[in-house]
Order: structure tokens, then C-alpha cells, then sequence
């Protein structure tokens, strides 16, 4: 699928609601049907369906199955297929986190569950520490420096919510997290020193986690494509899953979903890493770094 937005208003088109509504889409037109055709099948409007096509709403397994035999999609295979589709994405709208205890843009109440159910994550930033190695100290200087106004009580909360997502990186069976960080996002100067001592600390912690690879990279590594953005791609253990890209800027979302573009920062992620300094190397850049404070 190509690049989307995930959010409108209150509403979330999820990665695999956008799936398994792109799937029944193919299979209608290529039976030459229409949306209210379809909208007849299974009693509905015409609006529910592109709705359903476009994956912003739950499908129910009636629905799914009356659409099939419409469409003239009989096999077993393909039925079973997107009714998994629809099982799983039913219970990741309904899963409940760290997502849902702090107010959050529509992406990332998508991003939320999908890490939470993510098997491995390759994570790209090019100007921070990962979200997922960050500090107490590190994410409230991030966050007094985005809303410096904001509500104490709000601020804390969101804090507390950004903490919640490193359970992950500890639960059973742990996320595989491998990391590439750049240079620049270690030497911030405006940061306090004794919070940034802190920082590269833990992150020597995380790094002897057998499931968190860990990988600095040095100015002396030039031009890398990756300096153009950053993104995470996550992948997951269901059968056939495709790996999702989340594209991050200051003012907007992007999901790249499966296909050439998702294999396309797959590749650009781990010729990054070629560039950067092995596992070792990093941990002893890591340790110079915080003697350097």
C-alpha cells in the first residue's frame, strides 16, 4: 500500500483495517461491483463501506463473509485470511496502554498498540534518543521545551505515559529493538550536563540487554541518506505480516505500509548501520562521551 495519513478527526484508519479493507476493495472491483452493491450484501450504506475499504472502522466476521461470497472470493484461504485480518485489528482498537492515558495525535494512538504488539523495531532518529531509551530527565526536557506552559499535572502524565512504553523493552518475551543513533543527538549543549550524564548512562544499560542492539554514528561518518528523516519500522510475528514504517516530523504522521517503500527504509536503516560504529565501539564512544561532562 502506498504512503497514508492515520488520523481523521477522533477516528484511526489502522495499518491492517487499511489491509484488509484494501483487500475487499481489489476483490470488489475486480467483480466489476459497485460500493452500494455491496452496501446492499450486508445491509448497510454506501458510506460504511468506503469507510470499511479505507479502513476506518472495525469489520465484523458477517460482514466480511457476506462480501465474500459477493465478490465471488470462495476460497477457504483468502477468507480465512482476512477474517485473521479483521480479528486482530478488532482487538488492537480495543487494547489498552500508555496511548491511552495521555492526549496524543490520531498516529500516534495508531503507533501505540502497534508497538505494543511489535516482535522487532528498527529506530532511526536523527536529532533525539529514541523514545523507547529515553530518561525521566531527558523526556521532560524535551517536553518543557515543545510546551513550556503546559499544565503541571499533564506534563507529568505525559511523561509517565512515555516511561510506560520501556515495559516492552522488559516484558516476556522482550522487544528486539535495534537503534542507530547519531552523533549530533548526544552532544545537544543545551541540555543540563548532569542530565545528559544520566542519559548516556542508561543507555550503556540498555545496551547490554542481549534483545537491544545499540549502535552510535560518529561526524566522521559523512552523508547518509537516513539524515533525511526519521522513522521506525516495525515488524511482528503473525504469519505473512508486513513491516510497518512510521515516518515522524515535527507537524505530521506519515504510515508506510508493507511493500517497496517499507523494504526501501529497511535497506536505507541498515546501510546506516554499516556507516556507524560497531556494538564495542559504540559502548567505549558512549563511556568517553560521559567522561567528557
Amino acid at each position: 500500500m502506498a504512503e497514508v495519513q492515520s488520523a481523521q478527526g477522533s477516528r484511526v484508519s489502522t495499518v491492517l483495517g487499511r489491509k484488509l479493507g484494501g483487500e475487499l476493495l481489489r476483490l470488489r472491483t475486480t467483480a466489476g461491483l459497485t460500493q452500494g452493491q455491496a452496501a446492499n450484501a450486508i445491509t448497510a450504506s454506501t458510506g460504511k463501506v468506503a469507510k470499511m475499504e479505507s479502513g476506518w472502522v472495525p469489520m465484523r466476521e458477517p460482514d466480511i463473509r457476506a462480501l465474500c461470497t459477493l465478490y465471488g472470493a470462495s476460497d477457504p484461504a483468502t477468507v480465512g485470511t482476512l477474517l485473521e485480518l479483521a480479528r486482530i485489528d478488532r482487538e488492537r482498537r480495543k487494547a489498552k496502554g500508555w496511548w491511552n492515558d495521555v492526549q496524543i495525535p490520531g498516529a500516534m494512538k495508531e503507533y501505540g498498540p502497534l508497538e505494543n504488539a511489535a516482535t522487532a523495531i528498527k529506530a532511526w532518529q536523527v536529532s533525539y534518543i529514541p523514545g523507547l531509551l529515553q530518561t525521566p530527565g531527558y523526556i521532560r526536557a524535551l517536553r518543557r521545551t515543545a510546551l513550556p506552559d503546559e499544565h503541571p499535572e499533564v506534563f507529568e502524565r505525559f511523561v509517565t505515559a512515555r516511561l510506560a512504553r520501556q515495559h516492552r523493552l522488559s516484558g516476556q518475551p522482550p522487544l528486539s529493538l535495534w537503534t542507530v543513533i547519531p552523533e549530533a543527538a548526544l552532544r545537544i549543549a543545551a541540555f543540563d550536563p548532569e542530565m545528559l550524564r544520566d542519559q548516556l548512562a542508561t543507555l550503556l544499560d540498555w545496551g547490554e540487554r542481549p534483545h537491544v542492539t545499540l549502535q552510535i554514528l560518529p561526524f566522521g561518518a559523512g552523508f547518509v541518506e537516513g539524515l533525511s528523516g526519521s522513522f521506525n519500522v516495525l515488524s511482528f510475528a503473525e504469519p505473512g505480516a508486513m513491516d510497518v514504517v512510521y515516518v515522524e516530523s515535527s507537524y505530521s504522521h506519515v504510515w508506510i505500509e508493507g511493500g517497496d517503500g517499507a523494504a526501501r527504509h529497511v535497506s536505507i536503516f541498515e546501510k546506516t548501520a554499516q556507516r556507524a560504529f560497531p556494538e564495542p565501539e559504540s559502548r567505549a564512544f558512549l563511556e568517553r562521551l560521559i567522561k567528557e561532562l
